[in-house]
Parts: C-alpha cells; sequence; structure tokens
C-alpha cells in the first residue's frame, strides 16, 4: 500500500486510498486513476521497486534531472513499464533530461529515443532487424517507461484538459526507443558527434515525431531530385532526422560523397530551399517562427525582410542528425520530423 500512497501523491487523480485485493482490481484502479498508458502494468510492489532501485548506485530519495523527481519515483515508473533493472541506469538519464514524453499539446507529439555505446550490448537492446517495432523487450520497455514517467511525475497531458492532439501518436506507446547500428554504419556513432567518447553510454531524446517520409534505397541517378522532394514535403518546423539502415547510410556515403555526418547536415540545409512566401505560407511556421522573426531571431528575421521569391533555407544544417538503425535486410530508410532535445550520459546513473 505504501507505493500506491505515493503514486497518489505524485498524480493526485483519484488520490484516495485504494484497497483491493487481486492483480486485476488493482490494474484496473490504476488504469481508472490515469496512472498507465491504457495497457496492462506490472504493478509496482515494494520488493519489484527494491530490486529496480538495485540497478544503480544512486540513491532512492537522489533528486533526478531538473524536475526534481526522485530516483525512487523514476523506479515506481520503470516497474509499472515491465523494465528489467539493468535497463534502470538509461530509464534516469532519460529522466535527468527533464524532457517530456507526454507533452501538453494540441499538435500530437511523441517522442524518440536513441541509445549509443556499450550498454547497448550490456542489456540485449536492438539495432537490427525490427528495432524500431515491437520485437525487443529493452527497447520496447525503457520507452514505455519514458513515457509513463512523463505521464505520472510531469504532470498535464491529460486528454481533453491538457492534451488536445486531435489524432493522437501512437508512437508515443514505447517513444521509438532503439540503439544505433554502430557497428554497421559508416560514420562515427550518433553520441560521438554530440562530443561523448566512443566507449561512453549514452542516450539521445527527440521530440516532435508526428511524421515521416519512407523510401528504398537511393538510386544511382535523380537520388538528389528525390531526396529534395522528401524534404520539401516535411514541415519545416520540425528538422529532419534521418533514420538509415546500414545499406541506406553506405549509399549516402558512396553516392553523396558524405564521409561525416556534418557534411550530409550541409547537403541537407542548401538542398531544402523555398521561395519566402511558401516558407511563411505554412500556418506552423506562422505560428512557432514568425514571433522570432518579429524579435529579430536569425536567420528567421532575414527570411521574414526577403522578397517573395527569395529562397529560404528550411532547416539549418546544425538541427539535421543521421542516426543508422536496421537489419541490412533491405534498404529501407526515412526521415523523421523530429527536434534534438539531449544527449545525456547513461554512465552517469549505473
Amino acid at each position: 500500500m505504501a507505493i500506491i500512497q505515493h503514486l497518489a501523491a505524485l498524480n493526485p487523480t483519484g488520490a484516495e486510498a485504494l484497497v483491493a485485493e487481486d492483480e486485476d482490481t488493482l490494474n484496473e484502479a490504476f488504469l481508472a486513476r490515469g496512472w498507465t498508458d491504457g495497457l496492462p502494468i506490472v504493478l509496482p510492489t515494494e520488493s519489484r521497486v527494491g530490486a529496480m532501485l538495485d540497478g544503480s548506485r544512486h540513491a532512492a530519495e537522489e533528486s533526478v534531472g531538473p524536475r526534481s523527481v526522485s530516483v525512487r519515483d523514476v523506479a515506481i515508473n520503470a516497474v509499472m513499464a515491465g523494465a528489467e533493472p539493468a535497463y534502470f541506469p538509461v530509464i534516469l538519464a532519460l529522466a535527468s533530461t527533464g524532457v517530456s514524453a507526454r507533452e501538453s499539446d494540441a499538435s500530437s507529439p511523441a517522442a524518440m529515443v536513441v541509445v549509443n555505446g556499450p550498454i547497448r550490448t550490456e542489456i540485449d537492446m536492438n539495432w537490427g532487424i525490427g528495432a524500431m517495432g515491437p520485437y525487443s523487450h529493452a527497447n520496447s520497455t525503457i520507452g514505455r517507461a519514458f513515457g509513463l514517467l512523463s505521464q505520472n511525475l510531469y504532470g498535464g497531458s491529460v486528454p481533453g484538459i491538457s492534451y488536445f492532439g486531435s489524432q493522437g501518436n501512437n508512437y508515443a506507446f514505447t517513444s521509438i526507443a532503439f540503439a544505433e547500428n554502430e557497428d554497421r554504419s559508416p560514420w562515427e556513432p550518433f553520441h560521438v558527434s554530440q562530443r561523448f567518447a566512443a566507449s561512453d553510454s549514452a542516450v539521445s531524446v527527440f521530440g516532435g515525431c508526428r511524421h515521416n517520409t519512407f523510401t528504398l534505397g537511393l538510386r544511382e541517378t535523380h537520388w538528389r531530385t528525390y531526396v529534395k522532394r522528401m524534404l520539401l514535403g516535411m514541415d519545416p518546423t520540425e528538422h529532419p532526422l534521418f533514420a538509415l539502415d546500414p545499406i541506406a547510410a553506405r549509399q549516402f556515403q558512396e553516392r553523396g560523397g558524405f564521409d561525416t555526418r556534418a557534411q550530409m547536415a550541409e547537403w541537407v540545409h542548401q538542398t531544402a530551399q523555398l521561395p519566402a512566401a511558401e516558407y511563411w505560407g505554412y500556418r506552423r511556421v506562422q505560428q512557432l517562427l514568425r514571433p522570432r522573426a518579429e524579435a529579430g531571431e536569425e536567420p528567421y528575421a532575414s527570411y521574414l525582410a526577403a522578397s517573395a521569391e527569395t529562397p529560404v533555407h528550411l532547416y539549418q544544417a546544425e538541427n539535421v542528425h543521421i542516426v543508422v538503425v536496421g537489419g541490412e535486410t533491405n534498404g529501407y530508410w526515412r526521415m523523421f520530423g523530429a527536434n534534438h532535445a539531449a544527449t545525456v550520459s547513461i554512465d552517469a546513473w549505473r
């Protein structure tokens, strides 16, 4: 009962004490109080939470991240998600970012979680066949835990009260969590591009993830035109995150001459351009970027001052990111509209 009282204090929806004699009734009670994601949970008993806490050297009452939740708070939600104690440092690292996977928003966002470094193999994460699908216990429960802790510890995201995403987003169930396929990538691991050592374990969080566009491989001819059309079909308020099967990654490297991620990002920056009038015609650009332009923020202020026909860049190179994931059964790849929020150490939370 102590765990239930603790949850009630964290999330006061239906905060009266729960008295139930069987697991099914308790699952129904958690669901009725909005403490779940609509799916059955693992009940956070004292013994299960204690075992989760053993997955990290950090004390139960230690504060985690800018939202000042405790290690114990995070452990409760990790148990509910079905995570193993070995995964707990990754989940604590996610909590340390303060980023929410359950935003109070009207535009149906979700999150993406990308893990790099030795911990990928230590906890048997998937970066190969089906890595972004429902085929890995570690991937699925880490992402689910991120969503549950965001929902229960950060507040908000209550449909019809603080969440008004008309369609919702099924990516939010497991936050598109996966490990990068470092061994088959033609480039350095993603976390190295974020100033970590290859031997470090780190996790990156991306927000948005409302949409993606995909295709098979990279043709020898006309591929630049095809990719340009894909880029122009994205909403320019969210930046392209390329999720490339290793086959496609090598094709970009060989056919584009992109020896680094930065070179590919610069090509995207230069390629994705629209006349200023078309750019400012996007509703979300008007809502989100025009106020920043009017406040003098560059490059948006210059875009606003440009003539209607002047080409403007949809994406800045530093906001274009590339990760390599997939099992090389085919060369499918996709671009998500996803904004990089943070890359943080996992090792710090072991």
